[in-house]
């Protein structure tokens, strides 16, 4: 079995402006949180994004130019040496078209990377930086790091959550 470093997108690998990100030229990575994320992966860790994207049910963007903005933080990961393994978005709103399964913090989007790459959530943690972010892993059996929007990911932080027996 695969071990993950799951990532909440907005405000954890790119700048949260506390909006919805509509155009390509909004989208600003935090180039120094690649550094750390690249010694997960440099340790087998597979890096996976799980991002709530509900602009696309709203019109705001489309899934094309959330696929442009994916290309890009890949893009920024392979130049320093790391991947990003996969994106797992939910494209739903709760106000169109009402709830689904996989819109956090319903534990979907990190159920079915579990399921895909074959990984042991034991083995594994979320970051991100809303509660429905830790609330979303703790319901896939994952262990979730709450930061502080664009707040740097602390390795020290992350290996200690990894080594506890309980979910945090």
């Amino acid at each position: 079995m695969n071990k993950a470093i799951f990532l909440d997108r907005d405000g954890v690998l790119n700048h949260e402006i506390y909006d919805y990100i509509c155009r390509v030229e909004d989208f600003k990575i935090l180039d120094y949180q690649i550094p750390v994320l690249k010694k997960f992966f440099d340790e087998g860790y597979l890096l996976i994004v799980i991002t709530n994207q509900g602009g696309i049910a709203l019109k705001r963007y489309t899934e094309q130019e959330l696929a442009v903005m994916h290309q890009l933080l890949r893009n920024a990961f392979l130049a320093k040496g790391a991947d990003i393994a996969g994106f797992f978005y939910c494209p739903h709103h709760p106000t169109v078209g009402g709830e689904c399964k996989c819109r956090k913090p319903k534990s979907g989007m990190l159920l079915d990377a579990i399921d895909l790459y074959d990984i042991d959530p034991a083995l594994s943690v979320m970051i991100g930086d809303k509660p429905r972010d830790v609330e979303a892993a703790n319901g896939a059996g994952v262990k979730g790091i709450l930061i502080e929007p664009d707040e740097q990911i602390k390795y020290d932080l992350v290996k200690d959550v990894l080594n506890r027996e309980t979910l945090v």
